[in-house]
């Protein structure tokens, strides 16, 4: 799942210096630089993106402004697949792995108590009414019934 970044390698004249140019924006109107990976602190894409380029162990620096990507390669090394790591930024799911799977755990009998103070749901009830607060069950009863009403009148 997620969606693949669009990445075009450009040419630089400065030797050891690639250009990736990606179809959306990894830092707004902001420029970062990141001089090593313990800069790139941070759930950003822009942090995200230089920590996977610096763990490929080709990188000296990472500049982000936009949708541009300037690569500082380290001596002796070409930009051979870094371009795949800029295109993987956004997919969160690939050919062969295993979603996550929710498993909610069986509340303690202290919090079973503590649910039913606050309404918790009755005997027999549905998934979805155990996980859901009843408050917000009824409130989605209430708008049904009152779009039923406008559109029947």
């Amino acid at each position: 799942m997620g969606q693949r970044v669009s990445v075009l390698e450009k040419p630089s004249t400065i030797p050891g210096v690639v250009r990736f140019e990606a179809n959306r924006v990894l830092t707004g109107q902001g420029h970062e630089h990141f001089r090593a990976e313990a800069e790139a602190v941070g759930p950003r894409p822009a942090a995200e993106l230089a920590r996977r380029l610096f763990a490929t162990g080709r990188v000296d620096g990472v500049h982000l402004f936009s949708n541009m990507v300037t690569v500082d390669l380290k001596r002796g090394f070409t930009a051979d697949g870094l371009a795949q790591v800029v295109t993987d930024l956004y997919q969160y799911w690939k050919p062969g792995m295993e979603p996550a799977v929710f498993v909610a755990d069986a509340p303690a009998e202290g919090d079973a108590a503590a649910a039913a103070d606050g309404g918790a749901a009755p005997a027999g009830a549905t998934d979805y009414e155990r996980l859901i607060p009843a408050v917000l069950i009824e409130r989605s009863r209430n708008g049904l019934a009152t779009w039923k009403a406008k559109q029947a009148g």
